[in-house]
């Protein structure tokens, strides 16, 4: 080669090139098959009725207890803020020998019916197909079962992820917003999982379900900093909102468990109430109420209070993407028997 013409030296080193790129995507092309892509179809061959074991399963639980389906949102939303969706939050402490995402202290109010909704599924799924279907799976498959039944949008699931092989509290801490958050500091944490602005406000209008414990938002309505006047409580709130919320409250320190509706004008209903309730006052969490202060996110609260099928269409694209957050396909995870425990 150190002899061959320049002509010559040049043609050898285009076809090194080419050979070298062609080595790379053959790696490329290995690598991908090693972690398939998630697709709606994935389980066709091995567990060809995954989405309908699922669904009856989620439905006949929302029937017994219809705060199932808030939960369980809370729940897919939470598991797939740290360390993507992979059922790692599922993991119980009494099931593991380190303490587990469930056990921080931003998740202990996470209701008992959403990890029973994706325990029962996945005993049905186990009984079906044996080690085929992942927990993050049935967890991402009840989250938009129960949006439907609801009265929202309906929309495909891609599926092929893998269970986490570890669960540790120490991972969730600043991976999750908290209530008081502002807007912007919000806008940057979902930014950082690949989330837009506009993605963010679509999500949170999974709080027209639901329901908040009032040690969430006192701060809210009992002696609020200077400035909010002879009330007590924050300025952003309707007065009478504010005053009922003090009534109810009341007790909730020796009665932690005292909750109030996130959306108290049509509580049990998937529409677009969430949004026009903030105008009104009528945001029951400081950060609800940040979301149209601050112009960037308020540009979309305003256009899906105004237009519900803009809010559907943008909420099913929202959880598809918060769906594919961090995924583990191939080897980079499992399949557990067992939700609750590490395999």
């Amino acid at each position: 080669m150190a002899g061959a013409p320049p002509l010559r030296r040049r043609r050898l080193l285009s076809l090194a090139l080419l050979l070298a790129a062609a080595a790379s995507f053959t790696a490329a092309a290995a690598k991908a098959k090693a972690s398939p892509r998630l697709s709606p179809n994935y389980y066709r061959h091995t567990c060809p009725h995954v989405e309908r074991i699922v669904s009856d399963v989620i439905a006949a639980k929302q029937r017994a207890n219809p705060s199932t389906a808030a939960g369980t949102l809370r729940l897919f939303f939470h598991d797939c803020f740290v360390n993507g969706c992979d059922a790692s939050v599922l993991v119980s402490p009494l099931s593991s020998d380190s303490t587990p995402e469930r056990a921080a202290e931003i998740n202990l109010s996470l209701p008992g019916d959403a990890f029973d909704a994706v325990a029962r599924a996945k005993a049905a799924l186990e009984s079906a197909c044996p080690g085929v279907v992942s927990c993050a799976d049935v967890l991402a498959l009840a989250a938009r079962d129960l949006v439907g039944i609801l009265g929202g949008p309906r929309f495909p699931v891609a599926l092929g992820r893998r269970d986490s092989r570890r669960s540790d509290a120490r991972d969730v801490e600043g991976n999750l917003p908290r209530t008081n958050m502002s807007a912007r500091a919000m806008a940057r944490l979902f930014a950082s999982k690949g989330i837009t602005a506009r993605e963010m406000v679509a999500l949170a209008g999974a709080h027209t379900v639901g329901f908040s414990h009032c040690g969430e938002f006192a701060h809210r309505i009992y002696g609020y900093r200077a400035g909010a006047g002879a009330g007590g409580h924050d300025p952003r709130l309707n007065p009478e909102f504010a005053r009922a919320l003090q009534r109810s409250c009341a007790g909730y320190r020796s009665d932690p468990t005292v909750s109030i509706f996130n959306d108290i004008v049509t509580p049990r209903d998937f529409d677009e109430a969430y949004y026009k309730n903030l105008p009104r006052g009528l945001g029951l969490l400081a950060s609800d109420a940040a979301l149209w202060e601050y112009p960037p996110t308020r540009v979309f609260a305003e256009r899906y209070a105004g237009n519900r099928t803009a809010f559907f269409e943008d909420f099913a694209a929202a959880m598809q993407r918060l769906g594919a957050v961090g995924v583990k396909t191939g080897r980079q995870g499992v399949v557990r028997r067992r939700c609750d425990a590490l395999d």
